[in-house]
């Protein structure tokens, strides 16, 4: 609609009037508007004796109610729902009657058997007494407008203990191209079985090619391997329970869709847990400071827990604090790339790979912040530094996009970048340092673009 001309099938022609009629007889879309719909409209104003007509208007939107049930609460996917909810929806265009459905099997719910009617509703609202803990469950409401019924969404939802908190969050874009798939465990299971692929899964079983294996408690994690570039994925977990009477529950299946760009640190798998743990990592223990040093004043992570930021990103729900004193030093932290994709950090090595050309890094800085040299460098001395002196002063979310040919062209091979250094300050090896200041900066979404 924004790109319409006239002459385009969008086109409805000029008018002088304010008004413009729509749904009758002799005008656009004579048999009415689509339930369910969203429509896109946009006024040009023309002035044929002005040489800067027309100037294009905005583009405005309206959507037309489905006469289904729609905006359910509780909301399709949502974790661990308390079991005295109250189930609400918004009643289709047109509905005078409401016929619910509730049940553990999304079969049964979708073919109205099992037991899963439990009847008709006159407000937009059912109370389905105490739902049970650890339960994965289904629902839908029918609406009856006076003359048909029209067959309702199925929703899901889990209740407190069930398998939950996908890593992918459900839903999320942007997401790396080599995760981890985890989850919370359910309470009580035994094992679990894990399905991964396309929109399949939804009905997969351990005999489809979407099945990919079964899990222990404790062992609650699933790396797919490498994932394809701009693509939505889909994946479940199902919980089992070997005590008698054995039986399997069925996982809600949650998506993702991947980034168009290689992520080479979003910042989001750092933690708070200290060594020996397994689970420990630490954002300065992937990206190495000047801490115990003299000649390098940067000192990556927040001072107590959570040590990196959690308040001010740019994307996600985490950025890196760097704080640098360059006084009489050069400030740098320092992160070194691994051969193979793992967590999604410290990856990749490849920078030419999908055919990728920019680096982008988003940065944040602090008013009184002293004016230093900011730079970054791949493979120890081949350095970038910013336009800009006071960059550092920046105080909003501002990116930095770097050509990887500025690299490339210092010796750079960038089939096999192993380290990649942000700083402040003269990274010159071997310079004199000199009197430089103090300041704290944020860096969020290091990416690789083509």
């Amino acid at each position: 609609m924004n790109g319409a001309t006239v002459g385009a099938p969008a086109f409805r022609g000029n008018q002088t009037a304010t008004n413009y009629v729509i749904g009758l007889p002799g005008f656009p879309f004579p048999d009415g508007l689509v339930p369910g719909t969203t429509y896109y409209w946009r006024i040009d104003a023309v002035n044929n004796a002005e040489p800067n007509s027309p100037w294009k208007g905005d583009v405005w939107s309206f959507s037309i109610p489905p006469k289904t049930a729609y905006n359910p609460d509780p909301a399709d996917g949502a974790e661990f729902v308390d079991p005295n909810a109250t189930f609400n929806w918004t009643p289709g265009f047109g509905a005078k009657l409401h016929h619910v459905y509730i049940g553990d099997s999304l079969a049964d719910v979708n073919d109205g058997t099992g037991g899963t009617y439990k009847g008709p509703a006159g407000p937009a609202s059912y109370s389905p007494g105490p739902l049970d803990r650890e339960k994965i469950l289904y629902w839908r409401v029918d609406e009856f407008d006076g003359v048909d019924t029209h067959k309702g969404d199925i929703w899901g939802f889990t209740t407190p203990g069930a398998v939950g908190n996908p890593r992918p969050a459900n839903g999320s874009v942007g997401i790396g191209h080599a995760q981890i798939l985890s989850w919370t465990p359910a309470d009580n299971a035994t094992s679990y079985e894990v399905y991964f692929g396309t929109e399949a899964v939804k009905n997969a079983t351990t005999a489809s090619p979407e099945y990919v294996g079964a899990r222990a408690p404790g062992s609650e994690s699933y790396d797919p391997g490498k994932l394809v570039w701009n693509t939505t994925y889909f994946w479940r977990v199902d919980a089992v329970y070997d005590s008698a009477p054995a039986r399997t529950v069925k996982g809600l299946a949650w998506s993702f869709t991947t980034a168009d760009f290689i992520a080479v640190d979003d910042f989001e798998p750092y933690n708070d847990i200290d060594p020996p743990e397994m689970a420990s990592n630490k954002i300065f223990e992937a990206w190495t400071d000047g801490f115990g040093t003299t000649t390098n004043g940067a000192l990556v992570g927040n001072e107590l827990p959570p040590y990196a930021e959690q308040s001010i990103v740019h994307g996600g729900g985490q950025s890196m604090p760097l704080s640098y004193n360059n006084n009489l030093s050069t400030s740098e932290a320092t992160m070194t790339l691994a051969h193979s994709a793992g967590s999604g950090q410290a990856y990749p090595r490849d920078w030419t790979e999908q055919g990728v050309t920019k680096l982008s890094l988003w940065f944040r800085g602090k008013s009184g912040n002293a004016a230093e040299r900011m730079f970054v460098a791949l493979n120890g001395n081949a350095v970038v530094y910013h336009d800009e002196q006071n960059a550092s002063r920046t105080t909003t979310w501002t990116e930095w996009v770097i050509d990887l040919l500025a690299f490339a062209d210092q010796g750079v091979d960038l089939t096999n970048v192993d380290r990649i250094t942000i700083g402040f300050g003269n990274k010159i090896p071997g310079a004199p340092g000199s009197a430089g200041g103090l300041g704290e900066m944020l860096f969020d979404d290091i990416r690789l673009y083509r």
